[in-house]
């Protein structure tokens, strides 16, 4: 397992690279963040001293170069928008809310799909499978930023339940969580549903039910645990899903996260803190991939990873 993770860590590396290196290339050909920075009534010789400084009249392989070896030293460039602080600072003070916003958005996911799956199973074809069809499906295709505009009027302004902006205030991840991990939601109740009837309508069930033993342990003990391992598969390749959902979400509920913080920084051409973003958030994408893929062998010892 050790050597299975160490070369799934050094797969990482020529991943990271080309990241780098597309993100880097689309942000120069993008338009030019002097001219936006110094605003229409900066002159040409500010305009010119300032990308001097800035290091972009630079040939772009040279930037590159430049780029690469602060990487490699920790220095991951400093922010136009935010007074020259290191991107990298200002993207991990955002990245705690952006993580608890995913957590909350994953736990409503899974208290949601789990009882809804294993309703729809159990019932196949029965009043309460359509039902928890029908809201998977509805999750699935709501837009977040619709469904969270929607959650803001009904139990933010109508209500008055539940706070609509920010992080400080108690219970202000609720909204913006509930309408991260919607889609979500319906993607697993879906999936588990179709996994629990794989499951069901084997012998070994049909042996189990002979032997008198009761539905609910043989959901839990046979049924379910034979369907987990796809369930959390899904788990973990939406993570990237989470990530750009949390974009549209952060800005609609303005949530200090580094979605929000994506966002501004696109907007004012701030490209040490776009670059530091994509980075980053490909790397907790590989990472939970790494994740879900060590949980296989703890929750199935006979799956080995050599």
């Amino acid at each position: 397992m050790i050597n299975y993770i160490i070369r799934r860590l050094l797969q990482m590396v020529p991943v990271l690279f080309g990241v780098t290196l597309l993100v880097f290339f689309l942000l120069r050909v993008s338009g030019d963040p002097v001219s936006l920075m110094l605003g229409e009534d900066a002159t040409p010789e500010q305009i010119e001293n300032m990308r001097h400084t800035m290091g972009l009249d630079l040939p772009l392989y040279v930037q590159y170069y430049h780029y690469m070896a602060g990487l490699l030293t920790g220095d991951f460039g400093t922010s136009i928008r935010y007074n020259n602080l290191s991107a990298l600072d200002v993207v991990l003070e955002r990245l705690p809310a952006t993580a608890r916003l995913a957590g909350m958005a994953l736990f409503f996911a899974v208290i949601i799909s789990l009882p809804a799956g294993i309703i729809a199973a159990y019932w196949r074809s029965r009043i309460p499978d359509y039902i928890a069809s029908f809201f998977s499906v509805l999750g699935q295709a709501m837009p977040s930023f619709w469904l969270g505009i929607m959650l803001i009027l009904v139990f933010g302004i109508t209500l008055s339940w539940l706070p609509v902006s920010g992080s400080d205030q108690p219970g202000a991840v609720i909204l913006p969580g509930l309408a991260l991990g919607a889609g979500l939601a319906g993607v697993l109740t879906r999936l588990l549903r179709s996994s629990l009837l794989d499951i069901i309508n084997q012998d070994f069930i049909r042996t189990a039910y002979a032997k008198g033993l009761t539905p609910g342990v043989i959901i839990y003990r046979h049924v379910l645990r034979n369907s987990i391992l796809s369930y959390i598969t899904v788990i973990g390749l939406e993570a990237s899903a989470l990530m750009a959902g949390a974009v549209v979400t952060e800005q609609v509920f303005a949530w200090p996260g580094i979605g929000l913080l994506a966002i501004q920084a696109i907007n004012s051409r701030d490209m040490a803190v776009v670059q530091t973003v994509v980075l980053l958030a490909a790397l907790i994408v590989m990472l939970m991939n790494l994740l879900v893929d060590i949980l296989y062998s703890i929750i199935d010892p006979r799956i080995q990873h050599g």
